[in-house]
């Protein structure tokens, strides 16, 4: 088996402006080619919209896509020979919770897990970093969602060493060597899921600092969104660019084609939430699920099954 993500990079997706025109972008756009370094700022916009101006009809295609991805779920369910993580990864306020919110609305919950990962705790630190992940991967049949993930090991404790040093590891410089090792370790993880029929969708909400204050801003002024906001994010903003360096490394590095991410723009979310859910259909629809068929014998039998029930 060829090691890729079933998704054509090339896929366009579209959205009617009128009956005379309509406005397209690829997938390609939001990917992050493997092994390129890039840089937030200049190579990926917060604010694109692929051309959209018609907020309104964004959310119609939304809403056409949330209920493909509902067939497409019941397809991969019966299928039972694949499974999907889909990893979300954001600056607070970026819109992760929403997104999910939205694009998962129509699917059975039966066959789909969300784990939020947040503090490690006393147990988890008594294990290695990737010990709490897998125990949270999907079966076959199902979709799994990391809302933040394995991917913190590269960024937060990044960012405060002294969470790393929490985390009770063996003597040893904590070099570029060794956050290249942990990028290594992270793609081999993931290679190995794809072996084994459990491909990884990553996406990476990029919300621009000047957004993310107007969403504070908003959670602070507003009643009943006081409740969101944590002094802890507002304490973090003060690590910005420390976090936009910290990304851009892993996003260079960790970025393959078992398991490329998508720079998500977050600045409106109407568009992040068409283009996650345009991304999820398309690797779903790519991996010819198909119902389980009926053996001929099976079929005399339910034949019979129906002739006695109409009879009753």
């Amino acid at each position: 088996m060829k090691l890729k993500l079933h998704l054509d990079p090339d896929r366009k997706v579209s959205l009617k402006v009128s009956k005379q025109h309509k406005v397209e972008f690829r997938l390609r756009q939001l990917m992050v080619p493997p092994g390129k370094k890039i840089s937030l700022k200049r190579d990926y916009s917060p604010g694109f919209t692929g051309g959209y101006h018609d907020k309104t009809a964004a959310v119609e295609q939304l809403a056409a896509n949330v209920e493909r991805l509902a067939e497409l779920q019941e397809r991969l369910y019966a299928d039972d020979r694949y499974g999907l993580l889909i990893v979300f990864q954001a600056m607070d306020a970026a819109g992760k919770d929403g997104a999910i919110k939205h694009v998962m609305s129509g699917v059975n919950p039966q066959g789909c897990r969300v784990t939020s990962f947040k503090v490690p705790s006393a147990e988890e630190l008594d294990h290695d970093y990737l010990w709490r992940a897998s125990r949270a991967l999907p079966g076959r049949g199902t979709i799994g969602i990391f809302n933040r993930s394995y991917y913190e090991e590269t960024l937060v404790v990044r960012v405060h060493s002294e969470l790393l040093a929490k985390q009770k590891l063996p003597p040893g410089d904590v070099d570029e060597d060794f956050w290249r090792r942990r990028f290594k370790e992270m793609n081999n993880f993931e290679k190995y899921l794809v072996h084994n029929g459990i491909f990884v969708l990553k996406f990476f909400l990029n919300l621009s600092k000047s957004e993310q204050r107007k969403r504070f801003l908003a959670r602070i002024e507003e009643p009943e969104k006081n409740w969101k906001f944590s002094t802890a994010d507002y304490r973090e903003r003060a690590y910005w660019n420390d976090y936009q360096a910290a990304y851009e490394d892993m996003l260079r590095h960790t970025s393959t084609e078992v398991a490329p991410w998508f720079v998500i723009p977050a600045d409106n979310k109407w568009f992040s939430r068409l283009a996650i859910s345009a991304a999820i259909c398309a690797v779903l629809e790519s991996l010819d699920l198909k119902f389980p068929e009926v053996s001929k014998e099976r079929r005399r039998e339910l034949q019979e099954i129906q002739k006695a029930l109409e009879g009753e």
